[in-house]
């Protein structure tokens, strides 16, 4: 990726290159949301116009044009992940807080929502598969409407945050070396936006007010955060990689128990407190 990275910084044209090819190609379209945050990061928003224009239209190969053919409903999903994405590393590079980044992921969540809910067929379509599909497997239970669109928004939001983080990392191998893993170690939510937080997984939680299927949005800047506590931890404390390791094997088991971790280092600051104590 360095090489690449490399190669996208060398000028526009070789930009434009590199955002055309992954863009076309549907297995690694995923690459073009993390040149054109790279390009955002480095050189700014009007330097990514361009890319951004590039991409859409090298998508629309094999999103919109088969769509018409085929008197089917096309595909928006990898455009809305481009411009969220895009949007993210404006913020990012206007703020320069990771904080600010994280916690409007949860709009971004509320968005992918509503984007889903403005495509009833598409979503329809794959609770019908899904259903036939655990038909299949002896499961009783048909999947639900509403639990569903929010699982995807969330898995697309968390896509998007990972897509942003991963720009960063070029942009700090290619002009600031260490400069990423210092910024992720010290990702903490301050204690009035942790307090906020709180109280919306509270309301969503119990189903009071908002949904219950919104509580995942919520919890996606706390569960950042204590990412960034558990590798800050790791380096302070100069404990072996295996630590992280094993933390990832146990993460789907642990996220609830680390956004309580995220909440309560809002108020003590562990990390702050590990640096002080050595």
């Amino acid at each position: 990726m360095r090489s690449l990275a490399e190669f996208i910084m060398k000028g526009r044209r070789q930009a434009i290159v590199a955002v055309v090819l992954t863009s076309a190609v549907p297995p690694i379209y995923f690459l073009s949301p993390v040149i054109i945050g790279l390009v955002i990061l480095r050189r700014g928003v009007n330097e990514a116009l361009v890319l951004l224009l590039a991409a859409m239209l090298a998508m629309a190969l094999w999103t919109v044009y088969p769509s018409m053919v085929m008197d089917q409903q096309a595909n928006l999903m990898p455009y809305v992940l481009l411009i969220l994405v895009s949007g993210l590393a404006v913020v990012l590079r206007t703020t320069q807080s990771w904080q600010l980044t994280v916690l409007l992921t949860a709009l971004v969540g509320l968005g992918f929502e509503l984007y889903l809910r403005l495509q009833p067929m598409a979503v329809d379509a794959l609770v019908t598969q899904l259903d036939q599909l655990m038909a299949q497997n002896g499961a009783a239970n048909s999947v639900a409407r509403d639990q569903l669109v929010a699982l995807i928004a969330m898995i697309q939001t968390v896509m998007a945050l990972l897509l942003l983080i991963w720009s960063r990392w070029l942009q700090a191998i290619l002009y600031n070396p260490g400069g990423f893993r210092q910024e992720f170690h010290s990702l903490r939510i301050e204690n009035k936006a942790a307090l906020l937080l709180a109280l919306m997984l509270l309301l969503s939680g119990l189903g009071v007010l908002l949904p219950e299927t919104w509580y995942g949005y919520f919890s996606i800047p706390l569960m950042v955060a204590g990412v960034g506590l558990v590798h800050g931890t790791v380096a302070l404390k100069h404990m072996s990689p295996l630590w992280l390791f094993a933390f990832y094997l146990v993460f789907p088991v642990i996220n609830q128990l680390l956004v309580l971790l995220a909440l309560a280092d809002s108020w003590y600051d562990f990390r702050k407190q590990m640096r002080n104590a050595s």
